[in-house]
């Protein structure tokens, strides 16, 4: 369906989703334009508690998929410059490709 652009395990599937859900989104809303609406206070603490509970979650051994996402999105709506949240957003979109990947692996795709 499209050349090889990606060579992560899963990552194409990923890709192949999310063109899907934009597809529909571009069908029911159009392209839309909005302001960012980061970098506002309490986003800018809610990253700092966020960042917090990731490290002692994974210090105490009970990290799991939320807390790193949770951490990844905080740091998002903290961002106000637009290459710095660009690159966050990208951090984000990782994180779900990965948490996606490991729900595959264990056999419970829907």
């Amino acid at each position: 369906m499209y050349p090889t652009l990606v060579t992560t395990p899963g990552v194409r599937a990923f890709a192949e989703a999310v063109d899907a859900e934009r597809q529909r989104q571009l069908a029911k809303f159009g392209d839309q334009h909005h302001p960012d609406g980061t970098g506002q206070y309490p986003e800018t603490i809610d990253a700092d508690v966020a960042r917090m509970a990731c490290e002692c979650a994974a210090e105490g051994g009970y990290l799991d998929w939320m807390h790193i996402l949770r951490e990844e999105v905080a740091e998002a709506f903290a961002e106000s410059d637009p290459v710095k949240l660009r690159a966050e957003l990208v951090q984000v979109a990782a994180v779900c490709a990965a948490w996606i990947a490991d729900i595959d692996s264990r056999g419970s795709q829907t």
